[in-house]
């Protein structure tokens, strides 16, 4: 919950603005505010379109639900006197400006869809996440298949032969917590030697099931998170890192705590209070939180504690972290197998039977793996692309930020990037 009283720290930011400044600020103020009573107006018509919120408790609605053809015509409006502004790309608050703007769009898009308007995959990556993506078929995923069965050990077919290879890698359910909670010890420990964060930060992890996705942050403000684990599938050690990593630091927990902490604590930018889950912002949010586990274990460093902490916590073979994570490398090559799959499913060239054939042939899926992957891109469709290009993108744009191969300038221009979000077309165009 924000207050609605400027704080010492707003006060001083708004002492820093000259008159033109000010006046669009307090502009834009207005605009922000009819964005987060409009994205809550939809969310009351989609159940996991907000994904957090924690601005002012008097602006989520009261009474009956807006129909979405009056949320419509007013969130069209609200585009038209964005795009009418006139804010130069100098100005301090131009960034601030175009990220509503862009972020308005995209809520006028998603209302229509609601309303049934339909689109094509490539339509709403562009339109709901500000992004056009690269296509890869399966040519692309033929040839890291190849490269993948000279890696797996065995004999017989590939996807059988992984499957068993990787049984020996599932950390059982009796030391899951263990070598969960030194994983985020040592990513929060690396993260908070680099970042400056709240002192009451703080996150839970819960155990959970019968769920699309394997893992959830969910950011209730004031810099703590829920974060829920699915247990419907075995967790593998690879995941450890990963999960707290992408769910906690420097992931998601840490990008909505510094966006609280310097946008809508210090600044009063009430619009970043919101976090639409079918916008522009979860390209940057799935991104970082994916390249976040690179930046703070690089790896070879990443190796070393693997091998010489959790897989010993983990009762498996520490001999075997260079061969595994070497296969684990090639695995990432298929991630974009889910764009093509969700490319083709909702623009109705494939159906569910072959949508699952394709996960377990190029994503090395069991049936029922990929059953519940489906299930996944049919809930979210485009929004899977957030995790590889989103990934892509931001490595990209941080290499340009970096002059040379110095990891704390990379630590640098990553918290920057956290601290002041930016779209797809931003972070391409720079």
């Amino acid at each position: 919950m924000t207050d609605s009283n400027p704080t010492q720290q707003q006060s001083e930011f708004l002492a820093s603005l000259n008159s033109q400044e000010h006046a669009h600020n307090h502009q834009l103020n207005q605009f922000a505010k009819d964005y987060v009573t409009l994205s809550l107006g939809v969310g009351e018509h989609s159940e996991y379109f907000v994904d957090a919120y924690y601005g002012p408790e008097e602006w989520r609605p009261t009474g009956d639900a807006q129909s979405l053809t009056s949320l419509t015509q007013d969130i069209k409006t609200l585009c038209e006197l964005l795009t009418g502004g006139d804010i130069a790309a100098d100005s301090f608050l131009y960034q601030r400006h175009q990220f509503l703007l862009i972020q308005s769009k995209a809520l006028l898009f998603y209302a229509q869809q609601l309303a049934g308007q339909t689109a094509s995959y490539e339509r709403e990556c562009e339109l709901l996440y500000d992004a056009k993506v690269p296509f890869f078929d399966e040519v692309y995923f033929d040839d890291v298949l190849r490269s993948l069965d000279t890696l797996i050990p065995g004999e017989g077919e590939l996807n059988k032969r992984f499957a068993n290879y990787r049984q020996q890698f599932i950390v059982s359910p009796s030391k899951l917590s263990t070598v969960f909670d030194a994983a985020i010890e040592e990513a929060r420990k690396r993260t908070l030697a680099r970042i400056d964060l709240p002192t009451n930060e703080n996150f839970r992890v819960e155990l959970t099931n019968n769920q699309v996705w394997s893992a959830y942050n969910w950011y209730k403000g004031n810099s703590y998170s829920l974060i829920e684990l699915n247990t419907d599938h075995p967790i593998y050690i690879e995941r450890v890192i990963d999960l707290a990593a992408h769910e906690g630091y420097p992931g998601h927990h840490v990008f909505n705590a510094l966006i609280e902490k310097h946008l809508v604590n210090e600044r009063g930018w009430l619009e970043y209070s919101i976090y639409n889950l079918y916008s522009p912002v979860s390209l940057l949010a799935e991104g970082s939180a994916n390249y976040g586990i690179e930046v703070a274990f690089p790896w070879d460093e990443r190796l070393a504690f693997e091998r010489g902490v959790l897989f010993p916590l983990a009762g498996l073979d520490p001999e075997q972290v260079e061969q595994y994570y070497g296969i684990q490398r090639q695995l990432h090559r298929l991630s974009y197998v889910d764009n093509l799959i969700a490319q083709r499913w909702i623009n109705g060239d494939i159906d569910d039977d072959k949508a699952c054939d394709m996960l377990v042939k190029y994503a090395l899926n069991s049936p029922e793996r990929a059953k519940q992957r489906l299930a996944f891109i049919k809930h979210n469709r485009a929004y899977v692309m957030n995790y590889n290009y989103g990934q892509d993108l931001v490595k990209q744009y941080l290499a340009k930020q970096v002059a040379d191969d110095s990891h704390d300038a990379l630590w640098q221009a990553f918290t920057d990037l956290l601290a002041e979000p930016k779209t797809a077309s931003m972070m391409e165009g720079t």
